[in-house]
């Protein structure tokens, strides 16, 4: 993992999951997986995360939620579809309320499939989202000098 000036926080969002990876994640985030060694910490408000964890697919009326959540995080920001309904609607695609995955809503920057899916995947996302979002940064940052 490369170097980053701050620890990567992330906000984590069941879109209408069945719960299986939303208590993933937060074993991933316990100390059993224990991804705070890379210095990943969860927080509640959007304006304070890097990271986008997405769960659950998108449908009519989380929609926009997801969307205002993405909105109200600060630039550079990364988003992480985690588990297959994330990412592509999973079981539940042909419902007749579901739009799909997240990217249907948002853009996504990682995905990361399972059923549930387990811990170590979560961690090596958001691993790979603080590598994208350095490089965002770093973009940022550059464009901030140019201008």
């Amino acid at each position: 993992m490369s170097y980053l000036s701050k620890s990567p926080w992330v906000v984590h969002y069941d879109a209408s999951s069945c719960n299986g990876c939303d208590i993933e994640i937060l074993a991933a985030l316990c100390p059993g997986f224990d991804a705070e060694r890379f210095g990943v910490v969860n927080t509640g408000n959007p304006k304070h995360a890097d990271i986008f964890l997405v769960t659950g697919s998108v449908n009519e009326r989380n929609a926009p939620i997801v969307k205002q959540i993405y909105d109200q995080m600060v630039e550079p920001k990364v988003v992480v579809a985690c588990g297959v309904c994330a990412c592509s609607g999973g079981i539940f695609h042909d419902c007749y309320n579901i739009l799909g995955g997240v990217d249907k809503v948002i853009p996504v920057d990682v995905y990361a499939p399972g059923c549930a899916i387990r811990p170590e995947s979560i961690i090596d996302a958001v691993v790979e989202a603080t590598k994208i979002l350095e490089e965002k940064a770093e973009a940022l940052a550059l464009a901030r000098k140019g201008a």
